[in-house]
């Protein structure tokens, strides 16, 4: 700021809110194109008249309805008419009882058999820039009022005389009464010069988009930075917050963004330390339990200790998944059929029924560790329940998919999201020998969510169950 004045800057214009931005690039567009069309008006020729030369008009007349062409590309057309076109005043003027005179001469032929209509004759001021040929047609076309007296033969210069302007039609009346009657082709749908200016249109399109679209896009990158910011929040709550250069909205959605990361941040990893406290502090009483049943009958106390073991086990599951789920991790990229395949290799070495397969190479950006972990969760929750898994891994719709089917008795369906809540078992002994601590699944889960995946489970149709964990690519 200088003197109480800002000071102008590309970045300050990048931060201008999007409503300024997107009317300086509608105005911007909007004065180019004027700009543009104007220089078209001003700077480019107007189309020259098609003017033909008498002699040309009399071989059209000669040749017998046939095309003529003449130079330049240029074509003259005839055909027969029981009567000749009536002159727009009902009597000719000037120019057109001077041109009859002059092909009549050309054709040999009496005036009364010859007729030249000039048809629709432009009435707007003469450009500023014009060929000569057509300053000296549209100079003899408005000479004082005509009294019907010509001037004598050869008075005149060759080119009053000698040289029509289009449009026009010229006749003759041949021996059957007919009249043969002779005009210029039309150019077509598009002529020369509207060519020449749909060309220019064109061109100033041309230099118009990438101004457009360079303009667009440097409006549309923070917005889409913004948004794949977002999206890996949503694969990596520990993400780094959002820094993004952009219009001052998109500056504002940043800033209330990064505060609601941090306090989703805080709130996790409060209520992850509150329960990781809880599970730590249980065991101070287990512990006094474990001293105290010394004194009590033999088959009590082996119940009890059996519960406190239990009880023991499910604290350190708990703890266990929380130090998981809030010791930072690294992420990178790995190949996930190799690791599916090392993760059933491990287990059937020990003697357990399991298998893998995998399409291809499936590359995601994620943390080893609790990917293996999510595999040997759903391998082991399969042996546990039916006594065997076969795993497969494929890549579908832009997600990385990880399946593990077994052959038991499958899950009702009103069970099937409750077996994901932490603790809860499909299997209703409560034995940890056949049920576990109930946290596997529960596990599975908040791995595949951290890594902004989904897990889920389903019966196949042929028996058993199929756990299925998408991942992004």
């Amino acid at each position: 700021m200088v003197g109480g004045v800002k000071r102008f800057s590309p970045k300050a214009v990048l931060r201008a809110p999007v409503f300024a931005q997107l009317m300086a690039l509608v105005l911007v567009s909007l004065v180019a194109a004027l700009a543009i069309n104007v220089a078209i008006v001003v700077f480019l020729p107007p189309p020259a008249p098609d003017i033909f030369s008498l002699s040309e008009v009399s071989s059209a007349l000669k040749a017998g309805g046939a095309p003529v062409h003449v130079s330049d590309g240029r074509t003259l057309v005839a055909h027969l008419r029981a009567a000749p076109t009536p002159f727009a005043r009902g009597r000719p003027g000037f120019r057109e009882a001077l041109l009859t005179r002059s092909l009549a001469d050309t054709l040999g032929q009496p005036t009364d058999r010859v007729r030249v209509v000039l048809v629709n004759r432009p009435s707007s001021p003469a450009p500023r820039r014009r060929f000569k040929a057509s300053d000296q047609l549209h100079r003899s076309a408005a000479p004082p009022p005509f009294d019907g007296r010509l001037p004598p033969r050869g008075s005149l210069p060759a080119s009053q005389e000698g040289f029509i302007m289009a449009p026009f039609e010229a006749s003759v009346q041949r021996a059957d009464g007919q009249w043969m009657s002779v005009r210029a082709a039309d150019s077509g749908l598009v002529t020369s010069w509207q060519q020449r200016v749909l060309l220019c249109f064109a061109l100033s399109a041309l230099i118009l988009i990438p101004i457009v679209y360079l303009f667009a896009r440097r409006l549309a990158r923070p917005i889409t930075a913004f948004a794949r910011a977002a999206e890996r929040l949503g694969r990596d709550p520990g993400a780094p917050p959002v820094d993004i250069d952009g219009p001052a909205e998109v500056e504002t959605a940043a800033a209330a963004f990064n505060e609601m990361q941090e306090r989703l941040r805080r709130y996790v990893a409060d209520r992850t330390a509150m329960v990781g406290a809880v599970a730590h502090d249980m065991r101070t009483p287990l512990t006094r339990l474990r001293f105290r049943i010394e004194s009590t009958p033999e088959p009590l106390r082996g119940k009890i200790i059996a519960d406190i073991d239990q009880m023991d086990a499910m604290i350190s599951s708990a703890m266990a998944f929380v130090r998981d789920a809030s010791d930072p991790v690294e992420r990178r990229r790995l190949e996930l059929v190799s690791l599916v395949e090392s993760v059933a290799d491990e287990m059937a070495e020990t003697g357990l029924n399991v298998s893998a397969e995998g399409v291809g190479p499936v590359v995601i950006h994620g943390d080893p560790i609790g990917l293996r972990r999510l595999v040997t969760n759903l391998m082991d929750n399969a042996v546990k329940f039916a006594g065997s898994a076969h795993a497969r891994v494929y890549a579908d719709e832009g997600s990385a998919v990880v399946e593990v089917d077994d052959d038991g008795p499958g899950v009702p369906d009103h069970e099937r999201e409750r077996v994901f809540e932490p603790f809860q078992r499909g299997e209703p002994s409560r034995s940890r020998a056949t049920g576990g601590s109930g946290l596997g699944l529960a596990v599975v889960r908040s791995v595949a969510r951290a890594h902004g995946g989904e897990a889920t489970i389903e019966n196949r149709a042929e028996g058993g169950l199929r756990a299925r964990a998408r991942l992004p690519l």
